[in-house]
């Protein structure tokens, strides 16, 4: 006996299948909400992202378009963990399963961020964010702190910042932890350390007149320590002004209210922290020319006075000498006079040769007097005015000397820069392949990124 016959089974397209797929799909989980880890994060040029959300088991590919994905308040990276609305389907052109991001939002943000705004409620009704307790920054501090991660990639951007634009100031450290369990409690008790540096009367160090207070980007949950109350309210009781540079730029934390100055960056902090060294070397220039030349108008003005009181002496002692002899022509038509009265004559005008003689030498003596106290004054102004500018020169050579770059080479530093001679000072400037020169201390190194 043979077999029933099957009915035929009807033969799908694959388009079609796609399709009726997607369809069922659509009608038995959409819209769906899916929780899991991003891997495989990519963002087009066209400003679509494409990445796969998966857990301990399994995965599914996702794409994100360009509107949806220019509604996210972060930056999606590998490994985060996301919470993503959607639709489910299917992509024809490879048969994939594929869910179409609508949204996304890290896990548990909500909750966190209404606890973010609590908080920041309640502080700022007591007064911490009051704009008119923020102090301005010093321009030239006598000592710098730091507090932060000893292992911190902000630790090296502000070392490198300060470094660069102040050498001579002294940067203090105080290390502690700025993510996980414990850390707030560590960067309070590194802030009240730091405090202490704050004295003047301290005989280790110069004092700190600025403090940075500063950690790298990271997600919400990484940046949840600066958002301790117990350290808003420490960061509250600092001595001097306080500068809070956490995370990236759209970062936001309850420290960043506190503090007297918020930075986007660590390095911006440091930037901020003292005025680059090369504005105050450009004022000093500027001051030193101006007592250059200063010192020059007050000599040329000493000798015009000196000029004009040896002009005033000669003019007087020429009228002195007329008068004297218009007295003397009198005397002399007098003569005429009787015999009798001539020996009594002659006597009256020897007295008054005399007289004339005492006279004219005692002016003369004068004003030789004055005019030599004159030349003393003169030199005596000259002589302290000339070695002081002198000096002055002297010390701002030296200073000038201490901020040359090539003694910063000399201790093995390096500059890096690209082919068209532009510095090269973050790690996001360097490419694959590119070509890059070290100037050394004795010369330039061509060198190629590898990685």
């Amino acid at each position: 006996m043979s077999p029933p016959e099957m009915p035929p089974t009807r033969a799908w397209t694959v388009s079609a299948l796609c399709r009726a797929v997607a369809d069922s799909l659509d009608a038995q989980f959409n819209p769906v909400s899916l929780r899991g880890e991003i891997s495989g994060f990519s963002r087009a040029a066209s400003g679509h992202c494409y990445f796969s959300i998966k857990d301990e088991t399994g995965q599914i590919r996702c794409a994100m378009f360009r509107r949806a994905a220019s509604l996210m308040d972060f930056a999606p990276r590998d490994g985060e963990l996301v919470d993503v609305r959607g639709r489910l389907g299917v992509y024809e052109a490879r048969g994939d399963l594929q869910l179409i991001v609508e949204s996304m939002e890290r896990a548990g943000q909500g909750a966190l961020f209404e606890q973010f705004l609590r908080l920041k409620a309640k502080l700022e009704t007591e007064g911490l964010f009051d704009t008119t307790n923020k102090r301005a920054l010093p321009t030239q501090p006598r000592a710098i702190g730091v507090v932060t991660s000893l292992g911190a990639a902000a630790w090296h951007d502000v070392v490198t910042a300060l470094q660069r634009r102040v050498p001579h100031i002294p940067v203090l450290m105080a290390p502690a932890l700025v993510q996980g369990a414990g850390a707030a409690a560590t960067l309070a008790l590194a802030l009240q350390n730091m405090y202490a540096l704050t004295a003047e009367d301290n005989p280790l160090c110069p004092p700190v007149d600025v403090i940075l207070l500063v950690r790298g980007g990271g997600s919400m949950e990484d940046l949840w320590t600066f958002n301790d109350e117990n350290l808003a309210r420490v960061i509250a009781q600092s001595p001097v002004p306080l500068i809070c540079g956490v995370g990236h730029e759209t970062d936001f934390t309850i420290a960043d209210f506190v503090a007297d100055v918020r930075a986007p960056t660590p390095t911006a902090a440091a930037e901020m922290a003292a005025n680059d060294r090369g504005v105050g070397l450009e004022a000093l220039s500027v001051l030193e020319q101006r007592l250059s030349r200063g010192l020059i108008r007050q000599q040329d003005r000493q000798a015009q006075r000196l000029d004009a009181v040896a002009a005033r002496l000669g003019v007087g002692l020429v009228r002195q000498q007329e008068r004297q002899s218009q007295r003397l022509n009198a005397v002399a038509s007098r003569l005429g006079r009787p015999q009798a009265f001539l020996g009594q004559h002659n006597q009256w005008l020897d007295r008054l040769a005399g007289r004339l003689q005492t006279g004219v030498r005692s002016q003369f003596m004068a004003q030789g007097h004055q005019l030599e106290r004159l030349n003393d004054r003169l030199d005596f102004n000259q002589a302290q005015q000339v070695p002081q500018r002198a000096q002055r020169l002297e010390r701002a050579a030296l200073r000038l000397s201490a901020v040359d770059p090539r003694q910063v080479l000399e201790r093995g530093y390096a500059w890096l820069s690209d082919d068209k001679g532009q510095a090269l000072t973050h790690a996001g400037q360097f490419q694959p392949g590119q070509s890059v020169q070290a100037t050394l201390s004795d010369g330039v190194v061509p060198l190629a990124v590898k990685v």
